[in-house]
C-alpha cells in the first residue's frame, strides 16, 4: 500500500467536521432529520464479512453510509436487486456517516476484513485508489458493454484515479441557492445571479432592531464546501495543478473570498453559524423566515419543498468571474480483495444501469440523477415538471468541478478548516491565516 492510506490503516484516524455533503457526514433531507456537523465519535469495530453461502448462492457485502430514509430507500433498493438476483444475496449494512464508513473500512481492510463493495465519500476515493485496494471496474464495464459515456461528465471527477476507474457515481449532489421569493418579492429583489448582486440583495434583506439582528440576508453552514465553491468562482483552484501548493493564495482569490464573506458578516447580510449543528440552525432559520438565502445541498430540497409556508425556489451558486460548484455524496466501489468480484460487480451495474436499480432510490432520495437514460427517464421529466427546483440542482452541474482532488484532502482538509474558523469565528486577519495555511497545505502535499 502507499504511503499515505498505509499509515492511517495503522492508526486509523476519525474524520471529522465534514459537515454536510461537502465531506462525512450523511446529508439532510429534511430539517427534522438532519444531522449536526460535529466530529465523529470513535468508530465501533467493523462487522465481519460473511463467506459466500454454500449451495451456489453467492452473499455480496455492501456498506453504506445512509440512515433514516435515506436507508430505507437504500434497503429498497438492495430488497429490488435480491429479488431478481436468484443466485446473489446483497447484504446491506449501514456503517454511520460517511467519515465513520471511512474509518471502519480502513479497519477492515487491515484486518483483510473488508466488504465486496462499499460507498465513499467521493473526496476520499482518491486515498484508497492510491493505495490499490480498489478494483478497476474497466475491464467489467467493457465486459457488461457499459460506456463511461453514459454517464454525467459533472459527477464523474473522482471516479478515475491512473488512468483506472475505481469508483462510479450514486448518491450524488452538489450545493445550489435555497431561496425565500416571497421575501425577496416584498423587497421587489430578483434573484441574485452573481456576488454584487448577492451582496445587495442580502443587505437589503436585514432587520435590525435595538442592536439586535432580527432577519439575516444569507447563510451558510459551516463546510469547506462554499469557500471551495466561492474560489472557483473568483478564477482560483483550490490545489495547484501541479499539486506542491494551494491555488488561491498568491493570485489573492483566497483574500477576496474571505473578505467578501467577513464584509457581509460585519453588516448582518452573512449569517455564518456555530460549527456544531450548523446544518440544523441554518436550515431553521430558512424555514422560519429568519433569512432569506440559504446555501445548501440539493439533499434538502425535498424536506424544504413539504416543510416551508412561502414560495421556495432554488438557483445557481452565483457567479463572480464565472459558474462554478464542487459536487459532493458518495461514489460505490469494489473493494480489490473481494472473493466476489463477479457477483458485486452485477449488483453495482445493476444500481448503475437498470431501471429498477438506483432510479427509484434517486426519485425518492432526491440525490442527482446520474446518467443520461436517467435524466431522459420519464420518472425523472414528471418528477421535474412537478418539483423545478430539482431541476434546476442538475442544470447546475455543467458547471461542476473539483478542485480539490488529491489523495492529501483529508488531511489539508483539517487545516482548512481551522483556516475557516480563525477568520470567520475569531476574525483573525485573512491574509495572515491564508500564509499559515499554504504553509501546512504544503507541509502536507510534501509528504
Amino acid at each position: 500500500m502507499k504511503n499515505r492510506l498505509s499509515k492511517m490503516l495503522a492508526v486509523p484516524v476519525v474524520l471529522g467536521l465534514i459537515a454536510g455533503c461537502g465531506g462525512g457526514q450523511p446529508e439532510q433531507t429534511a430539517p427534522a432529520a438532519a444531522k449536526p456537523s460535529e466530529p465523529a465519535k470513535a468508530a465501533e469495530p467493523a462487522k465481519a464479512a460473511k463467506p459466500a453461502k454454500a449451495g451456489g448462492k453467492v452473499t455480496v457485502q455492501f456498506w453504506h453510509s445512509l440512515g433514516g430514509k435515506n436507508g430505507e430507500y437504500t434497503d429498497a433498493m438492495i430488497k429490488r436487486f435480491n429479488e431478481s438476483h436468484k443466485d446473489i444475496e446483497v447484504v446491506g449494512t449501514f456503517q454511520g456517516g460517511y467519515d465513520e464508513t471511512v474509518t471502519k473500512l480502513q479497519q477492515a481492510i487491515a484486518s483483510k476484513n473488508a466488504p465486496d463493495v462499499s460507498m465513499l465519500e467521493r473526496a476520499y476515493v482518491e486515498l484508497f485508489a492510491d493505495a490499490d485496494v480498489l478494483e478497476d471496474l474497466t475491464p467489467m464495464m467493457k465486459s457488461s458493454n457499459v460506456s463511461v459515456d453514459i454517464f454525467n461528465p459533472g459527477l464523474m471527477g473522482h471516479s478515475t484515479f491512473n488512468k483506472k476507474l475505481v469508483s462510479l457515481p450514486l448518491n450524488r449532489s452538489t450545493p445550489i441557492m435555497h431561496i425565500n421569493k416571497t421575501m425577496l418579492d416584498e423587497k421587489g429583489l430578483a434573484i441574485p445571479t452573481n456576488w454584487d448582486e448577492l451582496k445587495k440583495v442580502a443587505e437589503a434583506l436585514v432587520i435590525k432592531e435595538n442592536n439586535e439582528y432580527k432577519r439575516y440576508g444569507v447563510t451558510m453552514p459551516y463546510d469547506t464546501w462554499y469557500p471551495i465553491a466561492m474560489i472557483s468562482q473568483a478564477g482560483g483552484k483550490f490545489f495547484s495543478d501541479d499539486k506542491k501548493t494551494i491555488g488561491f493564495h498568491d493570485n489573492g482569490v483566497g483574500v477576496k473570498v474571505f473578505n467578501f464573506l467577513k464584509n457581509l458578516q460585519s453588516t448582518g447580510a452573512l449569517y455564518y453559524p456555530p460549527a456544531k449543528d450548523s446544518g440544523n440552525i441554518t436550515t431553521q432559520m430558512f424555514v422560519d423566515g429568519k433569512v432569506g438565502i440559504m446555501y445548501g445541498s440539493t439533499g434538502s430540497i425535498g424536506g424544504l419543498a413539504s416543510t416551508v409556508k412561502f414560495n421556495y425556489v432554488t438557483a445557481f451558486l452565483p457567479q463572480d468571474k464565472m459558474y462554478a460548484n464542487p459536487t459532493g455524496g458518495a461514489n460505490v466501489s469494489l473493494l480489490a480483495s473481494s472473493k466476489n468480484k463477479a457477483a458485486a460487480w452485477e449488483f453495482i451495474r445493476w444500481m448503475e444501469t437498470d431501471s429498477q436499480g438506483a432510479l427509484p432510490f434517486i426519485l425518492q432520495s432526491g440525490y442527482l440523477p446520474f446518467t443520461k437514460t436517467m435524466v431522459e427517464s420519464t420518472e425523472i421529466k414528471e418528477q421535474w415538471a412537478k418539483e423545478p427546483n430539482r431541476k434546476v440542482a442538475y442544470d447546475q452541474l455543467q458547471y461542476a468541478i473539483d478542485t480539490n482532488k488529491d489523495v492529501a484532502w483529508p488531511e489539508v482538509m483539517h487545516e482548512f478548516f481551522s483556516a475557516i474558523e480563525a477568520v470567520m469565528y475569531d476574525s483573525k486577519n485573512v491574509q495572515s491565516t491564508l500564509d499559515t495555511f499554504k504553509k501546512e497545505a504544503e507541509r502536507i502535499l510534501a509528504k
